[in-house]
């Protein structure tokens, strides 16, 4: 944060719990991201700790909440396989058994939907036309989407 001079503003331990509950107000977070936005504010390692503590307590955070929210959205507004989600939450420092218990939340059926509607917008032929090349290139695009080869190849098989 600067201030009118340019100068980087360190703020104080309240300041900073004060913004953070508002940082996580707005949307879920995971604990790294508000953990990086403590230090990038100033504070030292003990201050970050207690406030990351003092939110958690507060449910401001809260990392089962957060990595539910996650899956759903990248799921839902991305279409986002479930690979990628992984190696995103992975990214944000997500347990593994917490990644396990978000990627729950997505119904097999709505997935198969999704990658079935994902296949459709690509293509505007039956899958069985496509030459090697086309469907080499459709292949790229799911895996790049993060859905798993298995599913892919049975999805364009049928």
């Amino acid at each position: 944060m600067e201030d009118q001079s340019g100068k980087t503003k360190v703020l104080t331990p309240l300041q900073a719990k004060r913004k953070a509950e508002s940082y996580c107000a707005y949307q879920e977070r995971a604990q790294q991201e508000v953990r990086d936005k403590l230090y990038s504010w100033g504070l030292h390692s003990n201050d970050v700790e207690q406030i990351i503590s003092d939110l958690i307590s507060d449910n401001f955070l809260n990392e089962e909440r957060f990595a539910k929210a996650f899956v759903l959205g990248k799921f839902r507004m991305k279409g986002w396989g479930k690979i990628k989600i992984v190696q995103h939450l992975k990214a944000k420092r997500i347990s593994k058994p917490l990644i396990q218990i978000a990627l729950r939340e997505i119904d097999l059926d709505d997935y198969e939907e999704k990658l079935s509607e994902l296949i459709s917008k690509k293509i505007k032929v039956d899958p069985s036309s496509l030459t090697l090349k086309e469907k080499a290139k459709l292949i790229r695009y799911l895996q790049s989407k993060g859905y798993e080869n298995d599913l892919i190849f049975s999805k364009i098989k049928q």
